[in-house]
């Protein structure tokens, strides 16, 4: 692990924090119907390498098995969307608006975009894509 921290973040009753200590990717946006319940809303998330992220005060933090693939981290607490962590992956999801700012990230794409709610339009369909593969990679 890196020894600088890089970001930090947590949710938002602080019984979950985190420091990210390596690169965080691009933002990506995520419309699939699993997001969207979680989240009550499409996900915005970057994303950084396991072995880059510390979790402090993690009492309250507790994992949802939500597919064959992968698991979603939340606050028992307060409830707050944090991460996304792939099974199979060197890498896990950080909901982006959980970091504290700033944070220099931008949105780069967004994905499965044919499964986004009816209520919304997505912004650059330039970026979309109907499946997960957006093509943004972290930094070694």
């Amino acid at each position: 692990m890196n020894s600088k921290v890089r970001n930090s973040g947590g949710c938002l009753c602080g019984g979950v924090r985190y420091e990210v200590r390596g690169p965080l990717r691009p933002v990506v946006n995520c419309h699939c119907s699993q997001c969207r319940r979680t989240s009550g809303h499409f996900v915005a998330a970057t994303a950084a390498k396991k072995r880059d992220l510390e979790i402090h005060e993690a009492g309250v933090l507790r994992w949802y098995k939500s597919s064959e693939k992968a698991r979603r981290g939340f606050c028992a607490a307060c409830g707050s969307s944090l991460f996304w962590e792939p099974f199979e992956e060197g890498w896990v999801a950080i909901m982006a608006g959980t970091l504290d700012g700033p944070t220099g990230l931008r949105t780069e794409a967004d994905i499965f975009v044919a499964d986004a709610g009816d209520y919304y339009r997505v912004a650059d369909s330039s970026t979309g894509r109907n499946d997960g593969e957006h093509g943004l990679f972290l930094e070694d």
